[in-house]
């Protein structure tokens, strides 16, 4: 039996922060940040306990921000250039460090990571960490890249809109410009910073954007990188021989596949073309054959191909169930929505990621979003049940994290930060100054970790959850069976050897029994013999099992208790 892929994604900046006075816009000094270190053996045990198979360390590679480690030998950036003191993640500044935020002692930092990635091993999960393949920091430059590698742009004829051996994309002729109206500088230091900026010719903006002075909601911090896309000439490719930023790209890789990092989340990946990827995701497989790909990805019509020919394990599922799963909590919508999730997919249902919450989304339990944490429960059921796929918590999910108020750069909005000096309120109770035993939170947060480490537990112990066959119930349960189905979703997952049914309820009421009904055709295809006896027996809950015939579900429906925050997984045994 091979497991179900969990993943725990989580900022390390925020984890291990234990300050609770912070201010607004606060600096590293007086906000305090988490380290590395932070993660020690009873906080991954707790993770690993949780249900979690994997750990998506968020902020690992060193990128822009307002803090100065000039001392250690680090460039200091410039403040326009930064969103937030602590910077975005993903405006990455040099691909062959990690971020000395993290580290107790800035010389040692690459060891203290390469610790963390060796203690979580021990713990028995593996490693992912961002790649970010689309776009670099502005003022990009390694200090700690291996002999013999040189920086981008290093050689690149600047007076060329286009080179397919460029690194960069440049405007000839015109002088970069900071965009207007970046007021939260102006409420750190009381002015907007000075023109000291020069950049000439002006490069290209990471998300295309053909202009020297780009929009203060563009991402005006970073700059687009040339994998051999002509964009100004109908996007034509310009791959053979092998642009030299391919070859730049692998390398940085392979570095980190070296450090025992077991898997990549690659940065709007659907933004470089699919042949790099088909390239370099095989030249690392053959030194690393288990690492695993993971592509931010947005366009349904493109992900046949950045599976098929890219090579990627697991593609975004946010167009599709993650929108219809909102659209439901959020608008109201109809479950009904969510059969076309899976018939949209044409059989890629295994390469999927699901999930409810990530750095980009706002929070299952932010009034943005579900407003309350069990009433996020049915959509988490869903996103993890509905087929072998990989699910993603994203740090704090776990204890119904609503993310209320403005920690700076960050507006309030639902999110949490990932680019100010902040904490997560509700998993720094769980932290509880270190005992990592949720000592501080209410009986009702403590319930709803309870709920979380219990189903996804059983996520991975079910043969039919992590490798089981998907049958929709839907078709079948029309009104008069279920006169509630906009508001029901219904199926099967099997194996040979395990049976399921899996019953959500988004209705909220929680007290009306249940009538599923189950076609003769889906026994027939789990093997069940005709006028069998069977008993549905509840996984989640200590209900009573139900008995009934194969006959009597055919026609009637199997009576099914209430469900207990509107879900329930029942095993069907002869």
């Amino acid at each position: 039996m091979q497991n179900k892929i969990i993943i725990y994604q989580v900022l390390p900046r925020l984890f291990g922060n234990k300050n609770t006075t912070l201010i607004f816009n606060g600096t590293i000094e007086e906000n305090g940040v988490g380290k590395f270190n932070d993660f020690g053996d009873k906080a991954l045990t707790e993770i690993r306990d949780l249900g979690i198979t994997h750990i998506w360390y968020t902020g690992v590679i060193e990128h822009a921000k307002l803090t100065n480690y000039e001392v250690f030998g680090i460039t200091p950036d410039y403040p326009a250039l930064v969103k937030g003191r602590a910077g975005s993640p993903y405006a990455i500044k040099d691909y062959y460090d990690v971020d000395p935020d993290l580290a107790e002692n800035v010389n040692n930092r690459m060891q203290e990571f390469e610790d963390l990635v060796g203690r979580t091993h021990r713990n028995g999960m593996k490693v992912i960490i961002d790649f970010v393949p689309n776009h670099v920091f502005r003022q990009y430059k390694s200090d700690m890249k291996p002999d013999g590698v040189k920086d981008f742009g290093t050689g690149d004829n600047p007076q060329i809109a286009f080179h397919p051996y460029n690194n960069f994309y440049y405007l000839p002729g015109q002088a970069f410009e900071i965009p207007d109206g970046i007021e939260w500088l102006k409420e750190i230091s009381g002015e907007l910073p000075d023109t000291g900026y020069v950049e000439f010719p002006a490069k290209v903006t990471g998300n295309d954007k053909f202009a020297a002075k780009p929009d203060r909601n563009d991402w005006y911090e970073t700059v687009k990188l040339n994998y051999g896309v002509d964009y100004q000439d109908g996007k034509r490719g310009h791959f053979d021989p092998v642009p030299n930023t391919w070859h730049k790209m692998r390398d940085i890789l392979l570095f980190w596949a070296g450090k025992g990092v077991d898997g990549f989340r690659c940065d709007m990946a659907e933004m470089v073309p699919v042949e790099f990827w088909q390239w370099t995701v095989s030249k690392v497989r053959e030194q690393f054959p288990k690492i695993i790909f993971i592509a931010e990805i947005y366009n349904p019509l493109e992900y046949h191909n950045y599976v098929k020919t890219g090579g990627f394990d697991f593609l975004y599922d946010k167009v599709g169930l993650y929108d219809s799963l909102k659209n439901i909590l959020r608008n109201h919508g109809s479950t009904q929505s969510l059969s076309n999730c899976w018939r949209m997919l044409e059989g890629l249902d295994a390469h999927m990621l699901r999930f409810l919450e990530n750095h980009d989304e706002v929070r299952l339990a932010s009034i943005e979003f579900a407003g309350d944490a069990f009433a996020g429960i049915p959509a988490l059921v869903i996103a993890a049940t509905m087929n072998t796929g990989p699910l993603l918590i994203y740090s704090g999910q776990e204890i119904g994290e609503p993310a209320i108020g403005a920690t700076g750069f960050s507006g309030d909005d639902g999110r949490t930060s990932i680019y100010d000096y902040t904490t997560i309120p509700e998993q720094q109770k769980w932290v509880n100054g270190g005992k990592f035993d949720g000592g501080k939170l209410s009986d009702e947060k403590k319930e709803v970790h309870g709920f979380y480490k219990k189903f996804l537990n059983l996520c991975l112990k079910l043969p039919a959850i992590s490798e089981g066959k998907f049958y929709d119930l839907m078709w079948v349960n029309t009104y008069d069976v279920l006169p509630n189905r906009n508001k029901i979703f219904a199926y099967l997952r099997y194996t040979p050897d395990q049976k399921l049914l899996i019953v959500v309820d988004f209705s909220g009421q929680g007290s009306s029994i249940l009538k599923i009904k189950i076609p003769e055709h889906a026994f027939i295809e789990m093997g069940f013999p005709d006028n069998s006896i069977l008993e549905f027996s509840d996984l989640l809950w200590d209900t009573n099992p139900v008995q009934t015939s194969v006959s009597e579900v055919q026609q009637y429906g199997v009576p099914l208790p209430a469900l207990d925050y509107g879900v329930g997984i029942f095993e069907l045994k002869v």
